[in-house]
């Protein structure tokens, strides 16, 4: 859309992997198995076109290609056999948006309780965007969402309207 604050576009080819374990214990061989170090509070951790994002204290979804999904599933599973985890392929009920050009923070800032802004480049949050939760990470220039499939038209919405010409935040 001409003028638009940001372009909206939804992430296709996405494998998501949640993760419920004690990452004080389980931190160091699940971080091997993802094949990324493990991501402090509020972070995420990057390589290549896989992302490791910490969630909360005791989750962290595993963001990957979708077709290392199954083997990345495998690898996790058998890093914490014998210890109480969780490993679940979680790609069919997630949805993931890029939003981007030069006031793609304007779009989120609008929808997002959190401080955008003071995002650092390698920050994750863990809020929502209008009612829904969601998570967000900074994504080259701009910014990638992701929520639940079962509300992605209504995600699509939201991210559109506020990304619309006309509605920015700057002064007038």
């Amino acid at each position: 859309m001409a003028d638009a604050l940001a372009d909206i576009n939804e992430i296709t080819g996405l494998g998501m992997i949640q993760i419920r374990a004690d990452q004080k214990r389980l931190g160091k061989a699940l971080a091997k198995a993802a094949g990324l170090p493990l991501p402090a509070s509020g972070t995420a951790s990057a390589k290549g076109t896989r992302r490791l994002c910490w969630m909360s204290p005791d989750e962290l979804l595993l963001v990957l290609p979708a077709a290392e999904t199954t083997q990345a599933v495998a690898a996790l599973t058998g890093a914490v056999a014998d210890e109480h985890a969780l490993i679940l392929d979680v790609s069919d009920m997630r949805v993931a948006f890029a939003i981007s050009g030069s006031r793609a923070e304007q779009v989120l800032m609008k929808l997002c309780p959190t401080e955008i802004a003071a995002m650092p480049e390698n920050g994750m949050r863990r809020t929502r965007a209008a009612q829904v939760a969601c998570g967000i990470w900074r994504e080259g220039e701009g910014f990638a969402l992701v929520g639940f499939r079962s509300v992605a038209d209504y995600l699509h919405g939201i991210l559109a309207g506020a990304a619309r010409s006309g509605t920015a935040l700057d002064p007038r």
